[in-house]
């Protein structure tokens, strides 16, 4: 499956996540841990210097990168991957991912253009470029593409998240929450998703229900470092509502 990564206020960071697997490409299972995942940039650096045009090598590389944070090198290997293999889909969505990933928006969403087609469209870069283009304030635009992923994976929990963080973006709470309670309704488990529901639930002013949702099933540590952090999102978020300042920010990988 792919990730995708969710959108949230500017200027919120990130509560802990339970999920940071994901990956454009069909792939074997990936590491759980950072420690895997810097073995694989151990192993695959090398390989990939030594044979660009390796895709598989390419694509593992660059999900590493992405993984540890290393989001710039990730860019720029899966470009050079992409350049040595003209034409491969595979790359084109990984490479796209990436940028968007960077903050390089529009490059990554016209990258993401060329990864699929109007007659065989992919579901989940449709997904990707509906991020991107509500990373550029085109939240409108953005949600045809989330409507469209959800025509070919009806119920798809992580497109839902996306489509109603955009409706966050563009202040329209209650279909926000509507569609995030969707979401978690589908996808009880998914971290990303009841992060997202507890931030929208919290931005309308109902802070204990919103830390009742995002402790849910946690251990006692585990709930007070997610509160805080949820709380941390709500000052900064309403904080720019105020003040009528919304924007994008790049999430770190998730199931989206």
């Amino acid at each position: 499956m792919i990730a995708i990564a969710a959108v949230s206020l500017g200027g919120c960071s990130s509560l802990p996540s339970r999920d940071v697997t994901g990956s454009i490409a069909a792939t074997p299972p990936a590491p759980q841990s950072e420690a895997d995942w810097r073995k694989v940039i151990e192993v695959d650096g090398p390989r990939f210097r030594a044979n660009p045009k390796d895709t598989a090598v390419a694509l593992r590389y660059g999900q590493a990168l992405r993984a540890t944070g290393q989001r710039a090198q990730a860019a720029a290997v899966l470009e050079q991957a992409a350049i040595a293999n003209p034409g491969d889909r595979a790359l084109l969505a990984a490479y796209g991912r990436a940028l968007v990933d960077n903050g390089n928006y529009q490059q990554g969403f016209d990258t993401l253009t060329r990864a699929h087609t109007p007659d065989n469209p992919d579901w989940h870069i449709l997904s990707i470029q509906g991020t991107a283009l509500d990373r550029l304030g085109r939240n409108e635009e953005a949600r045809r593409y989330y409507t469209h992923a959800l025509k070919i994976r009806p119920d798809e929990p992580t497109v839902l998240s996306n489509l109603g963080m955009s409706y966050v973006l563009s202040k329209q709470l209650p279909q926000a929450e509507e569609t995030l309670r969707r979401a978690h309704d589908i996808a009880p488990s998914d971290a990303r998703v009841t992060q997202n529901l507890a931030l929208v639930v919290g931005l309308q002013g109902r802070a204990a229900e919103a830390e009742t949702i995002v402790s849910a099933g946690l251990s006692p540590q585990e709930a007070s470092e997610s509160i805080e952090g949820l709380r941390a999102m709500l000052r900064n978020g309403n904080a720019r509502r105020s003040g009528g300042k919304q924007r994008a920010e790049a999430h770190a990988p998730s199931r989206s």
